[in-house]
């Protein structure tokens, strides 16, 4: 098992991962969500893998398979009038293939992203996680992350 920066070779497999995420969502939200789709194109993904400012790790096999990836946003509000200036590492999507689930795959992504933002000077590290997606919050509260905010919602 071995992390690192997404690869043009990596889209394939990152792209059937972004289908799972999907589902997954559609499966608790069927109402936001269409299913099945991707969150980004093919061209859209190229171009996220590109840029520095929207890092994308794979954590792959030793056949180059991903297992799982992780796509992160430095996000950083500059002179704003209430917040202070940290740098933060967002993860946007940290997703494992529902056959790798429960091999250390997603904390080993997550202790890599973890380091990165550290040695890149980042205050803190960020996620959103859907209500009714129960395993991925006790994931990440086994990775020691506690609740940052709540979003809520009515339905008209």
């Amino acid at each position: 098992m071995n992390i690192r920066r997404a690869q043009e070779q990596d889209i394939p497999g990152i792209m059937e991962l972004l289908v799972q995420v999907c589902m997954v969502h559609h499966a608790i939200r069927p109402d936001l969500f269409n299913g099945p789709a991707t969150k980004y194109t093919v061209d859209e993904l190229r171009a996220i893998i590109g840029n520095e400012k929207t890092p994308v790790f794979v954590c792959v096999d030793e056949a180059g398979r991903v297992l799982g990836h992780s796509f992160c946003i430095f996000q950083q509000r500059i002179g704003h009038n209430i917040l202070t200036d940290v740098k933060t590492l967002y993860i946007d999507d940290l997703c494992v293939d529902e056959k790798q689930r429960g091999k250390g795959v997603g904390k080993a992504l997550y202790d890599h992203v973890l380091m990165f933002a550290q040695e890149n000077g980042c205050y803190n590290v960020t996620l959103n996680v859907w209500a009714g997606n129960d395993s991925a919050l006790k994931f990440y509260q086994h990775q020691g992350l506690n609740i940052q905010k709540y979003g809520m919602e009515v339905i008209l």
